[in-house]
């Protein structure tokens, strides 16, 4: 008995020694919600009144399903104007709280060249009906607190544009200009024609937030984010679109002047299932970003429970996880609200199970339990831009500080549903490893003041990409308290060391181009050794 007793007091005291020196993980359910979902089961339904009322200082506009809701019921769970009406609205409604989502601004003026879908001209069109119309709508949202104008109708990309000079509906002394001042002609009076709009509201006293639907800095799609570096999205004039330009192609200009938000769309264009899908989060929060670097008008995405293809029938709903996380990472990234989207023009007699908005609903009221810490002054914290974590495919975590405390939001959007993750959050001089579970998402808020971890340099994550090498390598370390040295380590698959390297780490995250010694092809591992801390990691060099 004396020398079990023996045994447990040994063992308490490796455990203090261990705790004095290794960040122990705080474990998601740590945090838990106050709320715990039961998701609808019917179909056709979503059970607002299970939720407690709450609300949060965002502009966050329902344009979603009402299923017969009289109630306004979306303002009394987050949402802070409605878009879609039910019952007696809008005439119900405040006029702090309606908003309007305005279709067809260049397609409800009749045969157009601005309005055909293939031509998207800006010449010879009728002004004065698209005027009248303007005008006529004007009236309807006089005492509307935001429009949102859906135009699209101009031709993207120069080729585009340049195509039009071989059709006869193109005024021929523009077909005969050079192909430079025939794009600069179609740029400028584009962009005139998308402000004329917005300039005719203001003219009939319309004293509304206005924006425009997806036409930002960064129109941007899924599959060439890391093409570029994050730099480059964020300094390079080439990367933004001329509708957000004047006419030196700079950022600004009428258009963008005359908008008071910017409303990327950065609809999920694939399901999770699908191997790009599990990069949602990060092209949610790279539109975001990207846009914000841009200029210092607020950021409102426009987002959808949907994978991306309006006008299938049989569109499915996003997974529960997508939903919830879409709901409270936007927020970590700087958006300044939502517009909750669904298809007006979808069949009436469809039967579906509409969990997904619930689950989005929950993520608005787990936010709503931390609403101060995103009220008056408050700095954003990321670890790592959106476009690095795409091409990195690692966990995903922001921060906001307010005062003395840090609110943190994570996930593994790659993790396997039972798969544990540490992640080790870090700012200024705290720091704390959080573990999550499958794809949870983590909410939690800390003292900053409450320092337990140790204070030595340590190496928290290093990343090698991309995963196929020839000649180099990047390498990138993340590091908490200051600097530290590591050991990098090439092995090939018998554990021999080719090549080695030490690094230095720093506090926050580093990036390091690696050379390779004439190696042969084939897999190797990469070791970094820290003080604490060993990781490895798979590279295939080939030739």
């Amino acid at each position: 008995m004396i020398h079990l007793t023996n045994i447990y007091f040994k063992v308490l005291s490796w455990i203090a020694l261990l705790t004095a020196s290794v960040v122990l993980p705080v474990m998601g359910q740590d945090c838990p919600p106050g709320y715990v979902l039961k998701p609808v089961t019917a179909n056709n339904s979503i059970e607002w009144g299970k939720f407690p009322e709450f609300s949060l200082p965002f502009k966050i506009i329902y344009s979603g399903p009402r299923f017969g809701d009289t109630q306004s019921l979306p303002l009394k769970h987050g949402f802070s104007h409605i878009a879609a009406f039910s019952g007696p609205e809008p005439g119900s409604l405040a006029g702090k709280n309606r908003a309007s989502l305005w279709y067809g601004v260049a397609t409800s003026s009749e045969n157009q060249p601005w309005a055909d879908n293939v031509l998207r001209s800006p010449w010879g069109n009728d002004t004065a009906a698209y005027r009248s119309y303007w005008d006529n709508y004007a009236a309807t949202v006089f005492d509307t607190d935001i429009v949102c104008l859906d135009i699209e109708r101009m031709q993207r990309e120069d080729r585009d544009i340049l195509a039009l000079k071989t059709n006869a509906q193109i005024p021929e002394n523009y077909r005969n200009l050079s192909n430079a001042d025939f794009l600069f002609a179609y740029k400028r009076d584009i962009r005139w024609w998308y402000t004329e709009a917005v300039n005719r509201l203001r003219a009939k006293g319309v004293k509304a937030l206005i924006t425009s639907y997806s036409d930002v800095p960064i129109r941007n799609t899924w599959l060439n984010i890391t093409a570029n570096s994050w730099q480059d999205w964020t300094t390079n004039l080439a990367r933004t679109h001329y509708l957000m330009q004047d006419n030196a192609g700079k950022i600004g200009g009428s258009f963008y002047n005359a908008l008071d938000f910017l409303s990327p769309s950065p609809y999920y264009y694939y399901g999770y299932d699908h191997p790009i899908g599990k990069d949602y989060l990060s092209y949610l929060l790279f539109n975001i970003e990207s846009n914000a670097a841009w200029g210092d008008k607020p950021v409102i995405p426009f987002v959808w429970m949907r994978i991306h293809d309006s006008y299938d029938p049989n569109t499915p709903l996003i997974t529960p996880f997508m939903a919830e996380a879409t709901a409270i990472f936007p927020f970590f990234s700087g958006a300044k609200g939502l517009w909750l989207w669904e298809n007006p023009f979808f069949p009436g007699n469809r039967q579906e199970n509409y969990a997904a908005y619930e689950y989005f609903i929950q993520g608005l009221y787990r936010l709503s339990a931390f609403k101060n810490m995103f009220e008056g002054s408050y700095q954003l914290v990321i670890p790592q831009s959106a476009r690095d974590q795409m091409e990195l495919q690692n966990p995903i975590w922001r921060g906001v500080v307010k005062g003395n405390d840090i609110l943190i939001t994570a996930q593994n959007p790659y993790a396997a549903d039972n798969q544990v993750t540490d992640v080790t959050v870090s700012f200024q001089k705290w720091s704390r490893s959080i573990s999550l579970k499958g794809k949870e998402i983590f909410l939690c808020q800390f003292d900053l003041n409450d320092i337990v971890n140790s204070v030595h340099p340590t190496l928290s994550d290093a990343y090698v990409y991309p995963h196929v090498v020839s000649n180099e390598m990047n390498v990138v370390l993340t590091g908490q308290n200051g600097a530290s040295q590591v050991d990098l380590s090439l092995l090939n698959v018998k554990g021999q060391i080719v090549f080695n390297k030490k690094l230095k780490v720093i506090a926050g995250e580093s990036k390091e181009v690696v050379a390779l010694p004439n190696i042969s092809s084939g897999i190797y591992f990469v070791r970094f050794e820290g003080t604490s801390r060993t990781i490895v990691k798979k590279v295939v060099v080939h030739h």
